[in-house]
């Protein structure tokens, strides 16, 4: 018999926005100058007292086995921080600390979906969540939330949604890839539907510290009974530029917390120890860098949403948090470059990255066939360069 490998693994989408910055990178390294619109991290080093805490860390030998869910000493700073930020309660053994925010969501998925349960993930969507998803054995439902409604579903959506095998809703705001956030009375909507209708809320905040307009709620602050069905995600990448250091948190009751770490020691066991002792430091230590970053990123976007919001044939909504725009370029799909139709957003997306050295996300595997991704995670020199680049080539449709 011939050996077969995992359908499962087989059906996984490759991630899109990796694969634009690897084509991005690729072409640098040949010495092209291209502008990397792809970025889903800050520009900025991480702050220097993180980087000091790493360092001691490793001097003092502090280089072993942790506790599978992270140290304790961690976990009181993220249930100060929830208690002190989002105005949540947890204790120590309602968080686990993971190998950054894509793990901590595969952790839940793994915790609470059973085959076949149905999980309902809005419209437009971070493209990591279906396939987080499909992993554990769940069943993506997609609720699209159009331009009109700033790409945020409502309740009465949600409902609608509703089977007797929905297990959980997936709940992103800021959002990646709108930028938008969702109001008090939106959440409270939302968690009124969620708690009647008897359903996990996971709420993925990890852009909470990126917010420019209105303010950071977390749903599972709202009421007891709300609080009960949510798992709250969130970790130190964007808000303390410590991508590549992947440390993610949960927050949620004792027993999927348990069930979580369980998961994890099996599967990874502890997150580095060292980068604990990092993401120790950013939570407890000064938090001058954050209000930076977050000065430097709310300028970048003023820029960049009043250049694209003059340009021709594209148009975008303001983003309120996170490092995105989120661009409608519906009408270009319907215009003719060098003779032949764009036709769809990968073309154009090609186009833009061999013709005019500017590497943008297409949103396809977004849920929007015809909207692309902008990230501001650059400098405003490139944002200028590349916004003139786009606009140079948007000259050329006919």
């Amino acid at each position: 018999m011939a050996l077969t490998l995992s359908k499962k693994a087989q059906a996984v989408k490759p991630s899109s926005t990796l694969a634009i910055t690897a084509k991005a990178k690729e072409l640098k390294e040949k010495g092209l100058d291209v502008v990397g619109f792809g970025a889903g991290e800050p520009d900025f080093n991480t702050p220097d007292n993180i980087c000091e805490a790493a360092i001691k860390a490793i001097h003092d030998g502090f280089t072993k086995y942790t506790p599978a869910e992270g140290t304790l000493e961690l976990k009181k700073a993220v249930c100060d921080k929830f208690l002190g930020f989002n105005h949540i309660k947890y204790e120590p053994s309602q968080i686990v600390v993971s190998n950054g925010g894509k793990h901590s969501l595969t952790n839940i998925f793994q915790a609470i979906c059973n085959p076949g349960d149905e999980v309902i993930i809005p419209t437009p969507y971070w493209l990591s969540y279906p396939e987080i998803v499909k992993l554990a054995d769940g069943v993506p439902v997609y609720v699209r939330a159009e331009k009109g409604q700033n790409y945020k579903v409502t309740a009465a959506q949600i409902e609608a949604a509703c089977t007797d095998k929905t297990k959980a809703l997936v709940l992103n705001s800021p959002s990646n890839p709108s930028g938008m956030i969702y109001t008090r009375e939106e959440l409270e909507a939302i968690a009124e539907v969620a708690v009647r209708k008897d359903f996990y809320v996971v709420s993925d905040e990890m852009y909470e510290n990126l917010i420019y307009e209105g303010e950071a709620i977390s749903i599972a602050s709202l009421n007891d009974e709300i609080y009960k069905r949510t798992i709250t995600c969130s970790g130190v990448a964007k808000s303390y530029s410590m991508t590549g250091w992947r440390i993610g948190f949960t927050g949620s009751s004792k027993e999927i917390a348990k069930l979580m770490g369980s998961v994890q020691s099996h599967q990874t066991s502890n997150p580095n120890s060292i980068a604990q002792k990092a993401a120790y430091e950013a939570l407890v230590g000064p938090q001058d860098s954050v209000y930076k970053m977050h000065a430097e990123f709310n300028k970048r976007r003023e820029y960049m949403f009043e250049r694209v919001s003059n340009m021709k044939l594209i148009s975008t909504l303001k983003p309120q948090g996170a490092f995105y725009l989120f661009i409608d370029i519906s009408q270009t799909l319907e215009k003719e470059y060098n003779g032949s139709k764009v036709g769809d957003v990968y073309k154009l997306s090609q186009i833009l990255i061999e013709e005019f050295n500017v590497a943008v996300i297409p949103c396809e595997d977004f849920g929007f066939a015809d909207h692309i991704r902008l990230s501001y995670a650059i400098s405003m020199e490139q944002i200028k360069k590349g916004l003139d680049r786009i606009e140079t080539f948007i000259e050329k449709l006919v």
